[in-house]
Parts: structure tokens; C-alpha cells; sequence
């Protein structure tokens, strides 16, 4: 390759020895300003000079500041363009010199501009609605096309008159918004060269701020220790600062004024009245900065600045009380004396007291002067904001004025005191006299002398009649003298009180009487009433007296008997003289005779009962002190022959205000012991109109409701305290004991389950972990009893009976404990046993003489029947006590022992005193008769039970399984088996009928231990 290269040049070299040949390399050039570039000229031939001639024609020195030119050997010489600029352009020649022969080339060199962002700053920032002009200055040779993009797409000028592209390339926006902020493409183009180069420039739009107050007006109170807030709420873009400013003075945090971190609120601490005024509230960001006034109104509590005591005489012209407060808004001030409050103008038609008001002055002008104008008066002065309270003490100098009764009455040896009373200022002596002399006197040992400061006693015990008459009071100041008489008066009993009306029932009577027309002077202490049959002695009773008292009770009265009555009335002096006597006649008492078709004519004779039941009491209603509690008083009337067992007590409200028809339920029934007089009715509604009834109930029934409307007092105007109260539960406490009191409810109900039923979370307890079986694991002992006693059928079984019906206690049984006052009043009396396993008669029952008597017909009638009679009778007749027990009743015994038997069925053990029966013909759910309750038969001790009605006696049923165990037939007659259960009730004043019917059930265990009694067993 190189021999190749040589042999080249050196042919060149011989073709061409005559010449010279120049060659420059590139054969031309482009350069882009600032650029460097250089161009090599090679000579072909020997050439002495090789030169570089720069575009004017100048020959190129070397070392010339842009343009450097190197010879590097004898055939090759450089030109170096530095930095080169427009200047630089032009045709460059490089000559070669041998002497007289010369070559030269030349090389075209161009200088062009590339595209240069020269000034397109990001971002730029524009207010809005200004014209912004969005700077993007572009340099290139040739100028270049300018393109503006925005959001990916190019701005159509021609679509949007908004934009507009300026000659110079920018790009105008008119009125530009804060939807217009973002990135916009500067784009530039040379399509000469094909170059493209752009420029992202960011857009911000700064928005002017804007500000509101929250309240253009804050109200203070100063001199409270209080604060203020002021607020105002700034938006703007960029986030604007919000500074305070007052009186032209920007406020800072410190310990007058706080700021909150953004500035927003402005706290002004302890307000005074020089912190009113206007504030301003300025908002400031690039866009500029917009100011709003809050104004600050500082009121002050009105304070009484001026109010002294004041003294005066009686009988002065006047006298004049000023008040002065301070106050904003300006205060009112007003007076008050007592319970009169006084206002501006003239406040007596004998004006004589005159207010008049100027500013923040008033005055009180009090015209001639009187004793009773002496007291303390009260100055307010009141405002929107408060009010401020102060007293002055008005002194009246005047002389003594005596006051009092001036009629005492007393008798001989009874002590009184007449009472001087004495108003003066300054202070009064008090002297006492009679007949000329001062008491006490040597000779008066009957007379005493008590001073108070206000009021003089003299103590008189009379002697004889010289000891009454007239005695004067004398007191005496520095203003003057007053006197004045007293009488003592020799005081008399009563006369007698007038007996208007009497009032009879079969046990008592009620007396309705007068006051006497004199007292006596003294005041009545009792009245003293008298009663007694015709020609015989009089038995009496005293009753203390009240301001309201105008009837009085006579009690143990006999029925249907004639009576004389009087009264008298008792003071301090004695008894007066009695009234005249009044006649009456007690109401006889009402007899009931019930006779059951079932009883014997020979039985039915002797088994009337007297029945009465008592009268309604007399009510009267009392108002308490808080207005929606009321007191139901009642007087006892005729109890019908027997006592009274207690009071029955029940009320609803009958109409409301407001409402058109209102229908309200009776409330729960309120049983009072016997010896209550009255109930107090708590709770009640405001406004609303009651009606309540109230029952006496004896033995033998119940009275006709004593019924009584009352209607209870307005809802007072509620006042708000002054002071705040928290001494009331707060809503977590409230939930809190509701959670425990329900949780305490769940926890009885689960113990009740566990005991009655067997189930619950106890008795899963006491299985599972216990291994207990609970209290009704006797249950599977009776079920294995009763399989052995099915098979061994020589033993006797023991029946265990189980009733669910109600009983009602026999005459001489145990009954119920009576409610007495202790007795709560909201609680009903508690029903005896009513669950509870009962033992009962197995042989058939008597007849019974209860007040509604309950019977069943033989086995052939359809029905059973019972009929009641209703008498008035002159005189009680005792019916004879009936005997239909199975000892005293051959002929009960003999049907019983012949009724039809099953011979294979053990035979059952009797329960009670009577020797056993072997049971007929077995029945299911065969109904009986009760037991009788009189005091002769048979009676059921073992669990006597409470019945809804005192008047009626439920009957008890056996039922029982036909294989496993003989049923128990128990009737009222001597027939043998009764296939109809009915139970009539018979009321006195209905003639309704009711029908009864009870399920008992019979449960057998084998006897498992030997009975020490043949008659009762033990489960």
C-alpha cells in the first residue's frame, strides 16, 4: 500500500515539476455562530511561502486573535476559525509560492445562526385579568417560525381572539384567567436547515386576594376580664398573609392581642372600653392586597358611682335621694322601696314622691316627710348588658306610735299579757299605768313588766273582778309622747253550737253543726258532742277544734236504733252550755241469704249467712304546697256489721287543656289498711282534671265507690336560676345503672327459670360444671316411683296434688296478713301460694256458707244453680252453723262408701281428717266443689290462697291418669259423682253469673317411708 502511494506521488511529481498545484480541505465550510472550525491547505510542488488571505483581501497574520494560521511542513498550512461570528464569513484564499511560479485556492466559508432561546424565562407570573405577554425571544440565521403549544395543542389564534402571536414571537393572552395558568410550548423552526428546537415555559396566574369578615360588628363587655375575637377569612393565589392593623398600627401577638397561626383571628385579651373601634383585617400576596374594617363595640356593665344615706325628721318638706351610675349603652336608674318600685315622673297622687332622671343622675324627691318613708330604698341602674344594685338607708327621726290590740280577754287566775307595740326613732321608754299610778306598783304582785325593743308587755293575773279595766301605755323620745288605753275584759264560755243536720247509718253518724255565735273572747279549743238512747245517759267524745271544722263522726251506733245527740263548745274559760238535742234514727244493716239448691232442706235452713257490706266513705281533697300533689281524705261510715279490712283506691285523669277528647286508663289500684284516713296523690299533671274512687271492703264485700273530681293547679312560670346547677346526673350515669338495673333483671329471671323450670344459664352451670342435677331433679325420683308403684300395686300411693287455681281463705282458716300503714301504697297485696303445691280433701266436700255461695248439681242435672236474696231485716238473725262434714253427715258418708269402685286400683290415702274412700268411677279433669267454710267442717289449712273476689270461692279439680292413679271426685252434696263443673257466682247488684272452671294437677309417688299420720304424707 504504500509502495502503491509512493509511486503515485511520484508520478505526479515528474508530470508536474514544471508546476505548482494547491488543494484545501473541506472544499467548503458552514459555521454556526460561536463555532470553531478549521481549514487544512495541502501544496502539491515545491512552494517556497504558503499564505492564508482573509476575505477583504488581507493577508492573514499569524497570531491574530479568531483567525489563527500554522504552518505545520513545507506542503501543509492550517486556518483556524475561533468563535466565529457573522464578521467571519467570506471566501478564504491560500496562495503557494516557488519563486515566480504561484497556485492558489479557495474556500467558501459560511456563518449561520442557530436557534437560541436568547430570553424565555419560567415561570412568568401574571396577574389575572391583566394582557399577559409571554416572553420567548428566538435568534437564528434565517429568523426562525415560531409555534406556541399549550396543553399538547397548538393555540389556533385564529379560533381564540384571546391569543395572539407578536411579530416578535411572544405570545399575548388577553384578560388572562386562573384557567389559563399551566405549561406553555415555545416552538421554533428553521426549515432551511430543518432544525426545531422549543422551550417549556411555565405560566402562573396570581389571583388578587380576597377577604371577608366573619361579623362586621363584635360586641364586648369590658372591665369583666373578658376577650374578643375578630375574624376575617382571606383567598387568594398565592396563599395571601393576613396581618391586623388598629389606628394605623399593625398588630402583633403579644399580651394584649393573639394571633392565630395563618392570622386570620385576632384575640384581644381583658376588653376594655379604649380597645373600641375599627380594625382592619389586610390580605396581601403577589397579585397585591385588599383590606376589610371590623368594628369592635365595647359596652360596659352599668356601676352605681354615687349613693349615700340620707336622714330627715317627720314633718321636714322633703328630703332628696340621688343615684349616679356609669354605663354603656347609658344606664337606666330606677328606685325601689318595699314592694313598690319607683319610675321617672311623679309616683303618688298626692305627689309627694317625685323621680326625675338626667344622664346618668337620678333623683328621688320624697315630699313631706312621714315616719313610714324611714327604710332602706334600692338604686338600680340596668342596661342591655347588666345591672348594678345598691342600698341607702333613709332615717326618720319621729316621735312614738303605739300599735296593738286593744281588748284582751282572760279570766280569774289565768295569766294574759296586753301588748304595747311601739314604733319610734330614736328608741322610746315605755311606761305603764293605771288609774294615774305607774305599775307595778307596791301593792300589785300580779303584774309584770316585759320590754323588747319594739314592743312593751304588761302580765296581768287577775285576782278578783277589780283586777279588769283600763290601763294606758305611755311612751316617750326626744321626738315626743304617744299613749294609749288597753282593756282587760273578764272573758265567758261559748255559747252553744247549732246542730244544722244529722246524718245516720247503721254504725255511725256524722253531725254537721254551726259555730257558736260567741266565743267568749278566747278562742275555742274542742268541741264535746253527746249521744244516748231515749231516757238513758249520755256517753260523749271531744274532738279538738279547727278552722275548718263543721261535721264530726259519731261511732259506735247500733243499727237501726233512735238516738238524742247535743253539743257544746269548749274554750279557756270552760264549757258553755249544750246545744238542743237533736233526734236520729241509725240505718239498719243489709242481709244477704243464699240458698243452694244442692244442700238439703233440712241443712239449707241453717246455712244463711248475714252479709252486709259497708258504705261508701266521704271524700274531700286537700292541695298541697307543690300544686300537682294532692291529699284524699276520707270519713269512715257504716262498715256494714263487720270491720272494715282496707281501703281500695283508684284515680285517672278525665280531660286535659288542649284536647279536644281525652280517654285515660284507670291507674294501678292502691290498697290502704283499715285504719287509713287518707292517700296522698303524688305526681300529677299540671292543668288536668282527676276523678278518683275510693272502696271499702269488709268481709262481706264492697262498698259503692266513693267518687270525687278534682282538677290540679297551672304550671307555674319556670325562673331560671341565677346559678348554674350540676347536681343532677349526667347521661353516663343515667346509662349506667339502666345497664345494671337491667342486668340485675336478666340475673332474677335466670334464677327463677333455674328454680321453677330447670333451664337457664344457673342450671347449665350446675350441670355441666357442678354435676348437680338443680331443684327439680326429684322429678325423675317421682317418674321411677310411679313405674314401681305400677307394678307393685299393693302399695299405697301418696298423691300429690298440684292446683293452679286461686282459693279463697275460709272463715276460720289462715288467711292473708292484712295490710297495715307500713303497707307500701303503690304495691298490690301479694296472692298466697299461687304456684305453690297444695295437699287437698280427697273425700267429698260439704256444702259452704260463703257470701256467694258455690254449689253443683247431681249427676243427672245438667246445670247447677244458685240463687241469693237480698233483705232488709229489723234485726240481725245469726243463722245456725252449718254441720255437713263427713263425720257429722251420716247420710254423705253412706252415699260416699256405696259409690261404684275399680278393684284394680290400689286404694288412695286420705289427706285429711276423714277416714278414707275408695274413689268411683275414675274421671278426667273432673271439676269439684270447694270445702265449706264454716267453722265446723272439714277446712283446708294447708294452703290457703287469696281469690280475686271476697265473695266468691273457686273450686278445686283432681286430674289424673286413668291407669297410673285413682281420681278424687270432692262435691258440696251427697251424690256420689258430678259430671258437670260449673261454678255460679251470684251477684247482689249485676245478677250476672260466672263460670269457673280450674284444672288441678295429680301426681302419684310410691309412699317411700311409713307415715306417722295415716292422713298425710310428705313429698
Amino acid at each position: 500500500m504504500l509502495q502503491t502511494r509512493d509511486l503515485i506521488w511520484g508520478l505526479l511529481f515528474i508530470g508536474c515539476a514544471a508546476a505548482i498545484q494547491v488543494q484545501i480541505t473541506p472544499t467548503q465550510g458552514e459555521i454556526s455562530v460561536g463555532e470553531s472550525k478549521f481549514f487544512l491547505c495541502e501544496v502539491v510542488g515545491d512552494a517556497k511561502d504558503i499564505d492564508w488571505y482573509a476575505p477583504s483581501g488581507e493577508k492573514i497574520l499569524p497570531n491574530m486573535p479568531d483567525i489563527f494560521v500554522n504552518r505545520a511542513d513545507e506542503t501543509t498550512s492550517t486556518l483556524t476559525i475561533y468563535h466565529a461570528n457573522v464578521d467571519s464569513a467570506g471566501i478564504y484564499k491560500c496562495v503557494a509560492k516557488n519563486g515566480d511560479k504561484e497556485a492558489q485556492a479557495t474556500v467558501q466559508v459560511k456563518i449561520f445562526q442557530k436557534i437560541t432561546f436568547a430570553s424565555a424565562p419560567s415561570p412568568q407570573e401574571f396577574n389575572e385579568g391583566d394582557d399577559a405577554d409571554i416572553v420567548c425571544n428566538v435568534v437564528s440565521s434565517p429568523p426562525p417560525t415560531i409555534i406556541w403549544k399549550h396543553k399538547g395543542s397548538k393555540i389556533q389564534v385564529a379560533k381564540d381572539v384571546r391569543y395572539k402571536i407578536m411579530d416578535n414571537g411572544h405570545l399575548q393572552i388577553r384578560g388572562i384567567k386562573k384557567i389559563d395558568e399551566g405549561m406553555y410550548n415555545c416552538e421554533a423552526r428553521v426549515m432551511a436547515r430543518g432544525e426545531i428546537d422549543f422551550k417549556m415555559i411555565k405560566v402562573v396566574v396570581n389571583v388578587l386576594p380576597t377577604i371577608r369578615a366573619r361579623l362586621s360588628e363584635v360586641n364586648a363587655t369590658a372591665d369583666i376580664g373578658s376577650s374578643a375575637l375578630l375574624a376575617c377569612d382571606a383567598d387568594g393565589f398565592p396563599e395571601p398573609t393576613v396581618t391586623w392593623a388598629h389606628n394605623n398600627i399593625v398588630l402583633e401577638t403579644g399580651d394584649k392581642y393573639s394571633l392565630n397561626e395563618d392570622g386570620s383571628e385576632l384575640v384581644i385579651k381583658d376588653v376594655k372600653k379604649v380597645d373600641e373601634g375599627d380594625y382592619t383585617c389586610i390580605a396581601k400576596n403577589k397579585a397585591g392586597e385588599k383590606a376589610e374594617e371590623v368594628s369592635l363595640n365595647v359596652f360596659v356593665q352599668p356601676k352605681i358611682t354615687y349613693l349615700n344615706n340620707q336622714t330627715a325628721s317627720e314633718f321636714d318638706n322633703q328630703v332628696t335621694l340621688t343615684c349616679e351610675a356609669l354605663g354603656d349603652p347609658t344606664p337606666t336608674i330606677s328606685w325601689s322601696f318595699e314592694n313598690r318600685v319607683f319610675t321617672e315622673g311623679e309616683q303618688s297622687l298626692d305627689r309627694n314622691i317625685v323621680v326625675r332622671s338626667h344622664a346618668r343622675v337620678s333623683s328621688l324627691t320624697l315630699k313631706n316627710i312621714v315616719f313610714t318613708y324611714a327604710g332602706q330604698y334600692l338604686c338600680t341602674a340596668s342596661n342591655s348588658i347588666g345591672q348594678d344594685n345598691q342600698h341607702m338607708y333613709l332615717e326618720v327621726r319621729y316621735a312614738p306610735k303605739i300599735q296593738g290590740r286593744v281588748t284582751v280577754y282572760t279570766w280569774e287566775g289565768n295569766a294574759a299579757n296586753i301588748s304595747c307595740e311601739v314604733e319610734a326613732h330614736p328608741g322610746a321608754s315605755v311606761v305603764w299605768f293605771r288609774d294615774g299610778l305607774q305599775l307595778p306598783s307596791a301593792n300589785t304582785t300580779n303584774m309584770k313588766i316585759y320590754n323588747t325593743q319594739s314592743v312593751s308587755y304588761l302580765e296581768i293575773t287577775p285576782d278578783s273582778q277589780s283586777d279588769f279595766g283600763s290601763y294606758n301605755c305611755t311612751a316617750t323620745n326626744a321626738m315626743g309622747t304617744d299613749s294609749k288605753e288597753f282593756l282587760l275584759i273578764q272573758a265567758e264560755v261559748p255559747s252553744s253550737p247549732e246542730i244544722q243536720q244529722v246524718e245516720p247509718f247503721s254504725s255511725t253518724a256524722v253531725v254537721a253543726f254551726e259555730e257558736p255565735d260567741s266565743m267568749g273572747g278566747v278562742p275555742i279549743i274542742k268541741y264535746k258532742v253527746e249521744w244516748r238512747l231515749p231516757g238513758q245517759d249520755w256517753t260523749g267524745s271531744e274532738h279538738d277544734a279547727n278552722d275548718e271544722m263543721t261535721t264530726i263522726t259519731i261511732v259506735g251506733l247500733k243499727p237501726e236504733t233512735t238516738y238524742e245527740v247535743k253539743m257544746s263548745a269548749i274554750n279557756g274559760k270552760g264549757e258553755g252550755e249544750s246545744s238542743l238535742a237533736s233526734t236520729f234514727k241509725t240505718e239498719p244493716v243489709q242481709y244477704s241469704f243464699t240458698i243452694s239448691s244442692e244442700i238439703p232442706t233440712t241443712i239449707a235452713a241453717t246455712t244463711m249467712a248475714i252479709k252486709g257490706e259497708p258504705s261508701a266513705p266521704i271524700l274531700e281533697v286537700k292541695v298541697q304546697d307543690k300544686g300537682n300533689t294532692l291529699k284524699v281524705n276520707w270519713i269512715k261510715q257504716d262498715d256494714g256489721g263487720s270491720p272494715i279490712k282496707h281501703y281500695l283506691v283508684r284515680y285517672k285523669a278525665v280531660s286535659i287543656p288542649n284536647k279536644e277528647k281525652h280517654v285515660s286508663d284507670w291507674k294501678p289500684e292502691i290498697r290502704l289498711p283499715y285504719n287509713s284516713e287518707y292517700v296522698m296523690l303524688n305526681g300529677l299533671d299540671w292543668n288536668t282534671e282527676y276523678e278518683v274512687h275510693v272502696v271499702a271492703e269488709n268481709q262481706q264485700g264492697k262498698s259503692e265507690p266513693a267518687v270525687i273530681s278534682f282538677r290540679t293547679a297551672t304550671d307555674p312560670t319556670t325562673i331560671p336560676d341565677a346559678v348554674d346547677s350540676s347536681s343532677g346526673l349526667g347521661t353516663g350515669a343515667i346509662v349506667g345503672i339502666l345497664i345494671v338495673v337491667f342486668f340485675l333483671l336478666l340475673l332474677g329471671v335466670d334464677v327463677t327459670c333455674y328454680f321453677l323450670n330447670k333451664c337457664g344459664l344457673l342450671m347449665c352451670i350446675a350441670v355441666n360444671f357442678c354435676g348437680k342435677a338443680g331443684p327439680g331433679a326429684k322429678s325423675k325420683d317421682i317418674e321411677e316411683g310411679k313405674a314401681a308403684f305400677t307394678k307393685d300395686e299393693s302399695k299405697e300411693p301418696i298423691v300429690e296434688v298440684r292446683t293452679e287455681e286461686e282459693h279463697i281463705p275460709n272463715q276460720g282458716g289462715g288467711g292473708p296478713t292484712e295490710p297495715n300503714e307500713t303497707t307500701p301504697l303503690t304495691e298490690p297485696e301479694p296472692a298466697a301460694a299461687d304456684t305453690t303445691s297444695t295437699v287437698v280433701n280427697l273425700l267429698p266436700c260439704t256444702a259452704t256458707n260463703s257470701v256467694a255461695e258455690s254449689f253443683s248439681t247431681a249427676q243427672s242435672s245438667p246445670a247447677s244453680e244458685s240463687i241469693t236474696l237480698t233483705t232488709s231485716a229489723s234485726s240481725p238473725t245469726k243463722a245456725a252453723p252449718a254441720n255437713s262434714s263427713p263425720k257429722n253427715s251420716p247420710a254423705a258418708q253412706s252415699s260416699s262408701l256405696n259409690a261404684n269402685t275399680q278393684p284394680d286400683v290400689g286404694p288412695l290415702v286420705d289427706l285429711s281428717d276423714t277416714p278414707k274412700v275408695p274413689s268411683p268411677t275414675p274421671l278426667v279433669s273432673e271439676p269439684v266443689s270447694p270445702p265449706s267454710t264454716n267453722a265446723d267442717g272439714p277446712q283446708s289449712q294447708r294452703d290457703p290462697v287469696k281469690a280475686p273476689d271476697s265473695t266468691q270461692n273457686k273450686d278445686s279439680q283432681v286430674d289424673g291418669p286413668t291407669k297410673d292413679a285413682p281420681n278424687i271426685l270432692c262435691t258440696g252434696s251427697t251424690t256420689p259423682a258430678q259430671n258437670d263443673g260449673k261454678t255460679v257466682k251470684d251477684d247482689k247488684t249485676k245478677g250476672q253469673t260466672e263460670l269457673k272452671n280450674a284444672t288441678d294437677e295429680v301426681k302419684t309417688v310410691p309412699n317411700e317411708a311409713p307415715q306417722t299420720n295415716g292422713n298425710e304424707s310428705k313429698a
